[in-house]
């Protein structure tokens, strides 16, 4: 008599929206057990019955062959009294308790279904909503979990009968896949222009297409949301967007067709890409990648990265866009569709209601998009890729984190570059990118958020975690919560998210430097070096203070920071392009002038004070335009450094001033110096602070070291030095970074009340 065996099997982690069951379904069937397997809230549950070699076999298997885009924990098995269960089914999921749910991203169309869209044989060919098990979208298609079809966008499309066969076929890749469709039975695409609508997937494509190549503007729906596109290689297409749009130099995407062998030549042809630059921008994450331009950039229009080497590259990642731009046989402008640093919109309605005077066209389809999720970003800094954007494909972002938080905490992070996040026990959960929150509309996708991640993780925060500074929009917000309130210091939560990221528990000495963050003292911080661990920072080393002019404004108008600069250090700036005695007055009164450490704000200055930028349309022009034209040298100037009444180890600008005026250097020239000497500076003040505190391990964290140039001098100068130094990997060390510090400070705030 044939020896049965039962197990009982509970598997966590990112195992819905996977393809996970029908996974289970096919070994178990190739090693003939019996059983099922189902959704059970977050987790899938199996129940198998069978030879005890075949059980053990499948054990190994169900670890070892899991889906690639799975993330599961190690299974919980239980063995259990066998009942005699006759084969092996999918059963219906159930909704479950407690909040161990994994939400998956949006997934790139995987190699299967690209070549069965290419094949004209096939029933789904040029279909722009093609998908299976491994691949489609599922962050912004999921409304609830567990992850079956009724509760996604595609609930109100019922499958035909070929889909239906295929969805109900295990021996099929689209076994149970939940966002199947075909052109019978799922969304529609329809081109709208002038308030003509060209309804049907292959004519709605041509008219797209005939649009582009007329050189218009198309408000495309993606995956995430809509996306501005036109024309790489004309000039005036791209000027006309950014005058449209009032987007005067930010740089541009550029979507490209998959071309050659491994699909990366058009990669190849307009940069000089690193191997794992092109690993990056080929992976299942399909983000733009920062890369430096070739020769051959030349053939794209000068206006989509003015006065940078570095340009913003993207493989298509969604069937649509793969049709586009393999139709339109050259790159594509793929800029997000919204009002410059709000979310990505993803209504019809409002898209054409709000860019009615930017997109010439519309292609719309009907598949509803849940949340926004806008591109990720990436950029190599001392030798990895750095997120600079958390969004499709990555966010959001889970981290287990090497402690129990006592209550889950929500933690909303800056008001620029805004995510929010969600701590609950031992898990950090990032959301993607929001955007700006300086309009209504921001402030909406910034609640909406909070909403769908409550809903789907399932959780109620105990309390909020917020900035301290009092005026953000994310601060004001959170005083309309019922729910008590964990302020943190920016920069504390800077320095926070770097030691969690790394899971430091030792002291460590993290330079945070930023635009600008309110500071324990009052003032607005953003050259500071903290000293400690998350819960215990310590200010020890900052900038020589100085007034920003018009405040705010001088985030947008560097030649103030300059001009700011000058009367500190009463030095005349004839170059200035405004009335300086005029705005001496208001210096000198401290009217409207904050005091400030910023480093990012000194950045600005130099490069308005080198005449190369006077302007800026966007939160660090000036200073990407100053690296761009600056290489890493051997000379630098030295900066006065002393103790001041509090202790602070202060840094003098002062020295920069007549360099960043001379005239006889060229502009890159002084660039170049300007970069050295800071890199400098942070391995005096980190020298001297080791030998008052005997810390070796060090940080850079903050937007400003987002810029390479300054980056890679300090990281080899300090380790040089001896020191230990760590960079974020994965959290964006700008204010994307910022929500997820504020849960590790909260946390460990918590731990030591």
């Amino acid at each position: 008599m044939l020896t049965l065996q039962s197990l009982h099997i509970l598997i966590t982690g990112r195992v819905q929206g996977v393809g996970f069951r029908p996974f289970v379904c096919r070994i178990a069937n190739e090693f003939k057990l019996s059983g099922w397997v189902l959704n059970r809230g977050g987790a899938v549950e199996i129940r198998v019955e069978g030879a005890p070699a075949n059980i053990d076999a499948f054990q190994r298997a169900l670890v070892e062959q899991a889906p690639l885009l799975a993330r599961p924990n190690p299974p919980l098995f239980t063995a259990i009294y066998p009942i005699g269960l006759k084969g092996f089914v999918i059963k219906h999921s159930e909704a479950g308790q407690g909040s161990d749910v994994h939400i998956p991203p949006d997934y790139f169309v995987c190699d299967d279904c690209l070549a069965e869209m290419r094949n004209p044989a096939e029933r789904r060919y040029r279909y722009p909503f093609i998908n299976c098990t491994q691949c489609g979208p599922r962050y912004t298609l999921i409304d609830r979990l567990p992850y079956d079809r009724p509760n996604t966008a595609m609930a109100g499309f019922m499958l035909c009968p070929a889909c239906r066969a295929e969805y109900e076929n295990r021996l099929d890749r689209r076994y149970h896949a939940q966002p199947l469709a075909c052109a019978d039975c799922g969304p529609v695409l329809t081109y709208r222009q002038a308030g003509q609508d060209v309804t049907g997937n292959p004519a709605a494509l041509d008219a797209c297409l005939t649009a582009l190549r007329r050189g218009w503007i198309v408000a495309v729906k993606g995956v995430g949301g809509y996306h501005l596109l036109c024309d790489a290689t004309d000039n005036a297409v791209v000027n006309r967007l950014r005058r449209l749009k009032h987007r005067p130099a930010k740089p541009l995407a550029v979507l490209l067709p998959r071309r050659g062998v491994d699909g990366l030549d058009a990669v190849r042809e307009l940069a000089i890409p690193e191997p794992w630059e092109l690993e990056l921008i080929g992976s299942p994450l399909r983000p733009i990648v920062l890369m430096q331009k070739s020769q051959g950039s030349a053939l794209l229009a000068e206006a989509i990265a003015p006065g940078l080497r570095e340009v913003g590259l993207m493989l298509a990642y969604s069937p649509l866009h793969h049709l586009l731009v393999e139709g339109f046989g050259a790159p594509l402008v793929a800029t997000s569709a919204n009002i410059s640093g709000e979310p990505v919109l993803t209504e019809g309605v409002e898209v054409e209601r709000r860019l009615e005077q930017v997109a010439d066209a519309f292609l719309h389809h009907n598949r509803p998009i849940l949340r926004p999720a806008d591109d990720s970003v990436f950029r190599r800094i001392a030798g990895q890729l750095r997120p600079l954007r958390l969004g499709r494909g990555l966010a959001p972002v889970e981290r287990v984190v090497p402690f129990v938080l006592e209550q889950p905490l929500l933690a909303v992070g800056a008001d620029l570059k805004n995510t929010v996040a969600f701590g609950f026990g031992n898990r950090v959960v990032i959301s993607p990118h929001i955007g700006d929150l300086g309009t209504l509309r921001s402030g909406e996708v910034f609640e909406r958020v909070i909403a769908d991640l409550k809903t789907l993780y399932g959780i109620h925060p105990a309390a909020i975690v917020c900035d301290a500074h009092p005026d953000y929009r994310s601060s004001r917000w959170v005083k309309t919560q019922n729910i008590p309130v964990i302020r943190v210091f920016h920069h504390h939560a800077h320095a926070s998210a770097l030691a969690g990221e790394h899971g430091l528990e030792e002291t460590v000495l993290a330079f945070t430097w930023d635009g600008v963050g309110l500071g324990e003292d009052r003032t607005l911080w953003g050259g500071e070096a903290l000293l400690g661990q998350p819960g215990a920072w310590r200010r020890v080393a900052s900038m020589r203070p100085f007034r920003l002019l018009g405040g705010d404004r001088a985030n947008r108008e560097p030649w103030r920071c300059g001009l700011a600069l000058c009367l500190e250090a009463g030095i005349a700036w004839d170059a200035c392009p405004e009335d300086a005695a005029l705005l001496r007055h208001a210096w000198e009164r401290s009217i409207n002038c904050p005091v400030s450490t910023s480093a990012g704000r000194l950045f600005d200055a130099a490069a308005a004070l080198t005449g190369l930028g006077l302007e800026a349309s966007f939160e660090g022009q000036a200073a990407m335009q100053l690296e761009s034209l600056s290489e890493p040298v051997n000379e630098w100037i030295d900066l006065p450094l002393r103790r001041d009444a509090a202790g602070l180890w202060r840094a003098d600008w002062g020295p920069l001033l007549p360099m960043l005026m001379d005239a006889s250097l060229t502009v890159a020239e002084r660039g170049s110096l300007f970069h050295a000497s800071l890199a400098r500076l942070i391995v005096t003040q980190a020298i001297n602070i080791r030998d008052e505190q005997g810390v070796c391990k060090l940080g850079l964290t903050g937007g400003v070291f987002q810029n390479r140039l300054l980056t890679e001098q300090a990281a080899s100068l300090l380790a040089q030095e001896g020191f230990e130094v760590l960079l974020p990997n994965e959290i964006p060390a700008n204010d994307a970074g910022i929500s997820y510090g504020q849960i590790i400070e909260a946390a460990a705030r918590q731990a030591t009340a």
